[in-house]
Protein backbone atom coordinates (compact mmCIF):
# COMPACT_ATOMS: atom_id res chain seq x y z
CA UNK A 1 0.00 0.00 0.00
CA UNK A 2 1.29 3.66 -0.91
CA UNK A 3 2.10 6.09 2.19
CA UNK A 4 -1.33 8.31 2.21
CA UNK A 5 -1.97 11.49 4.45
CA UNK A 6 -4.45 13.09 5.60
CA UNK A 7 -3.35 16.36 5.81
CA UNK A 8 -5.08 18.77 8.00
CA UNK A 9 -5.07 23.11 8.40
CA UNK A 10 -8.06 25.22 10.16
CA UNK A 11 -9.10 28.59 8.48
CA UNK A 12 -11.36 31.61 9.58
CA UNK A 13 -14.21 30.86 7.67
CA UNK A 14 -16.07 28.59 4.90
CA UNK A 15 -15.82 30.68 1.91
CA UNK A 16 -11.32 30.35 2.79
CA UNK A 17 -11.24 26.59 3.33
CA UNK A 18 -13.18 26.19 0.11
CA UNK A 19 -11.10 28.51 -1.72
CA UNK A 20 -8.00 26.64 -0.26
CA UNK A 21 -9.70 23.26 -0.97
CA UNK A 22 -9.85 24.47 -4.46
CA UNK A 23 -6.72 25.82 -5.09
CA UNK A 24 -4.54 22.32 -3.62
CA UNK A 25 -7.21 20.03 -5.87
CA UNK A 26 -6.78 21.75 -8.62
CA UNK A 27 -2.85 21.87 -8.34
CA UNK A 28 -3.13 17.62 -8.07
CA UNK A 29 -1.17 18.26 -4.55
CA UNK A 30 -4.01 15.83 -2.81
CA UNK A 31 -6.96 13.54 -4.51
CA UNK A 32 -9.73 15.00 -2.10
CA UNK A 33 -10.99 17.65 0.21
CA UNK A 34 -13.09 17.69 2.85
CA UNK A 35 -14.40 21.13 4.82
CA UNK A 36 -15.85 20.71 8.32
CA UNK A 37 -17.07 23.62 10.64
CA UNK A 38 -17.51 25.79 12.09
CA UNK A 39 -15.25 24.30 15.09
CA UNK A 40 -14.88 26.07 18.60
CA UNK A 41 -11.63 26.75 19.18
CA UNK A 42 -9.29 27.86 22.56
CA UNK A 43 -5.97 28.62 22.16
CA UNK A 44 -2.53 30.84 23.18
CA UNK A 45 -1.76 33.20 19.77
CA UNK A 46 0.74 35.85 20.31
CA UNK A 47 1.15 35.46 24.44
CA UNK A 48 -2.45 35.86 24.55
CA UNK A 49 -5.38 33.45 25.16
CA UNK A 50 -8.10 33.56 22.59
CA UNK A 51 -11.23 31.46 21.40
CA UNK A 52 -12.99 31.53 18.15
CA UNK A 53 -14.68 29.44 15.17
CA UNK A 54 -12.56 28.13 12.76
CA UNK A 55 -13.38 25.96 9.99
CA UNK A 56 -11.14 22.44 9.28
CA UNK A 57 -10.08 21.55 5.82
CA UNK A 58 -8.58 18.13 5.25
CA UNK A 59 -6.74 16.88 2.38
CA UNK A 60 -6.15 13.16 1.20
CA UNK A 61 -2.84 12.80 -0.44
CA UNK A 62 0.26 10.97 -0.50
CA UNK A 63 3.90 11.13 1.66
CA UNK A 64 5.29 11.75 -1.66
CA UNK A 65 3.57 15.06 -2.31
CA UNK A 66 3.79 16.17 1.45
CA UNK A 67 6.11 18.80 1.23
CA UNK A 68 4.60 20.37 -1.59
CA UNK A 69 1.67 20.05 -0.32
CA UNK A 70 2.43 21.72 3.13
CA UNK A 71 4.30 24.57 1.13
CA UNK A 72 1.35 25.81 -0.88
CA UNK A 73 -1.11 25.63 2.23
CA UNK A 74 1.30 27.94 3.59
CA UNK A 75 1.69 30.24 1.02
CA UNK A 76 -2.25 30.32 0.14
CA UNK A 77 -3.14 30.38 4.04
CA UNK A 78 -4.72 33.67 5.33
CA UNK A 79 -2.45 33.35 8.65
CA UNK A 80 0.72 34.06 9.28
CA UNK A 81 1.67 30.86 10.88
CA UNK A 82 -1.13 27.97 10.30
CA UNK A 83 -1.20 24.63 11.67
CA UNK A 84 -0.65 21.78 9.00
CA UNK A 85 -0.18 18.62 10.20
CA UNK A 86 -0.47 15.19 8.88
CA UNK A 87 -1.25 11.72 10.38
CA UNK A 88 -0.73 8.39 8.02
CA UNK A 89 -3.85 6.58 7.13
CA UNK A 90 -2.88 3.14 8.28
CA UNK A 91 -5.74 1.49 6.02
CA UNK A 92 -7.28 1.63 2.82
CA UNK A 93 -9.43 0.03 0.18
CA UNK A 94 -7.50 -1.06 -2.77
CA UNK A 95 -9.62 1.10 -5.04
CA UNK A 96 -8.91 3.99 -3.46
CA UNK A 97 -5.42 4.01 -2.47
CA UNK A 98 -5.10 3.79 -6.44
CA UNK A 99 -7.13 6.66 -7.08
CA UNK A 100 -4.95 8.68 -4.48
CA UNK A 101 -1.92 7.66 -6.29
CA UNK A 102 -3.71 8.03 -9.37
CA UNK A 103 -4.63 11.94 -8.94
CA UNK A 104 -1.75 13.08 -7.49
CA UNK A 105 0.63 11.70 -9.73
CA UNK A 106 3.30 14.02 -10.83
Amino acid sequence: MADLLSVSTAVPSRAAAIVLARSVISSGLAAGSQVAGPVGSVFWHAGEFGEGEEWVVSFKTTAARYDELEAHLIEHHKWQNPEVTAVPIARASVAYVEWVERVTAK
